[in-house]
């Protein structure tokens, strides 16, 4: 097959849509609106959709514009899948993507929601999780990042546009040393942590990372030249299926592996607009469910209310335990589903549940009584959509706005205000 196929949108997940010539829906990698491109011929045929890849560009669209990350198209790298599009391209594709979300799936009488574009396009990323593949029966692995249609493969890292320059020095200074990484590693990822130290996270299947030590010492040397003194770094070594521990460096308390959004300045305006919708909380009683390491908690008590925040991660609950809100805020490790019966009755409620959405417990809560302000906060919108169709029967939106966290990518995080019905 051969078939050259208009591409109409940009769908979840960044691949581009066209119509095949009986009908049916086909999705297809590294296009762009308003395109026409020939598919390779091995299409795979679904009952209802298609998969293809493409072979050539026919007639280009007017979105199209050159990657500049060589490993995007040379070595198709899975990091990324809007390169192709100029930006403005990108965030139309998004306000589409969350808008067909709440229609379709949430059945939603809604529009596209505006979109806050991103204060940086590139370098952003505070954290990058690097794959790692052993070369035959040798030592010798690779570290990098998968190719989209390749999950199983692993490409060596040059650079990575996303992400911040920090990390990527740092893995300049460490992709020499590898050798000094655990013997069985399974998994590496670069960190930032808000004060500027930089930290590495071995996960491997084998004995203790005996080299930490070692390692550490020349990052720091080769992170300020021969002056040394240069930024922090902490080795971290993580069992598989273990907890992470310090191995190599000061213990300052941070949870490497808690959830944080990889664009932290983003998602403080994201967070920002998100409690500012609920307006004046004065004595109020805020939930805070799914809080990480509780940046939502100590927006919530500036606004003055009294917070719970709620979090299954016990690491980022011990980190939240040490900020200074402006009023004491109650940090509760555990799921939200758990605590839900020990909680006081809220006024109001801001949810940022993992990509799985809420837990069925936590929608019948909400539901079965009502709060008179619920925020929503998702990078999902399959499971957001699915969600709000669910709280639906006692709320209504009162506003929907997207934030651009992910450049590049097909990931966009989207705030939902509801009130209650």
């Amino acid at each position: 097959m051969s078939d050259v196929v208009a591409i109409t949108a940009i769908a979840a997940g960044g691949d581009g849509v066209g119509r095949l010539r009986d009908g049916r829906a086909v999705f297809v990698p590294r296009t762009a609106p308003g395109e026409r491109v020939r598919l390779r011929a091995d299409v795979k045929l679904h009952k209802s959709f298609a998969r293809g890849e493409l072979a050539e560009v026919v007639a280009s669209g007017p979105a199209r514009v050159t990657p500049p990350c060589p490993h995007y198209a040379q070595d198709r790298c899975g990091g990324c899948q809007l390169q192709h599009l100029a930006y403005d391209a990108q965030l139309a594709a998004k306000r589409a993507i969350v808008g067909d979300a709440l229609r379709r799936i949430g059945k939603l009488e809604v529009t596209d929601p505006e979109i806050v574009e991103a204060v940086e396009e590139w370098r952003y990323r505070a954290k990058l999780s690097l794959a790692v593949k052993s070369v035959g029966r040798s030592d010798r692995r690779t570290v990098g990042l998968h190719p989209y249609d390749r999950p199983s493969a692993v490409f060596p890292l040059a650079d990575c546009h996303i992400a911040d320059f920090r990390l990527m020095a740092l893995w300049r200074e460490l992709k020499p040393r590898l050798e000094l990484l655990p013997p069985r590693l399974t998994g590496l990822t670069l960190r930032l942590d808000r004060e500027g130290r930089r930290h590495v996270i071995a996960e491997s299947a084998g004995d203790p990372w005996l080299q930490a030590e070692r390692l550490r010492a020349a990052l720091q040397d080769g992170s300020a030249g021969s002056g040394g003194g240069g930024p922090a770094v902490i080795c971290w070594w993580q069992p598989v299926d273990g907890a992470a521990r310090v191995v190599a460096g000061p213990v300052t308390g941070f949870p490497p592996t808690a959830f944080e959004q990889a664009n932290p300045e983003m998602a403080i305006l994201a967070g920002r607009w998100a409690v500012e919708q609920l307006g004046d909380l004065r004595g109020a009683v805020a939930w805070d469910l799914y809080g990480g390491i509780g940046d939502t908690a100590v927006r919530l008590a500036e606004s003055g209310a009294h917070v719970v925040s709620v979090d299954a991660d016990e690491k980022a609950i011990e980190w939240a335990r040490r900020l200074e809100p402006a009023r004491p805020v109650r940090f509760i490790a555990g799921t939200a589903e758990d605590m839900l019966p020990t909680l006081p009755e809220p006024n109001a409620v801001v949810v940022n549940p993992p990509r799985a959405g809420l837990h069925w417990n936590v929608t019948l809560r909400l539901t079965g009584q009502p709060v008179a302000k619920l925020v929503y906060i998702s990078d999902d919108p399959a499971t957001l959509a699915r969600d709000l169709h669910r709280l639906s029967v006692n709320y209504r939106i009162a506003a929907v706005r997207a934030f651009d966290l992910f450049p590049q990518t097909a990931q966009v995080e989207t705030v939902v205000v509801l009130e209650a019905a």
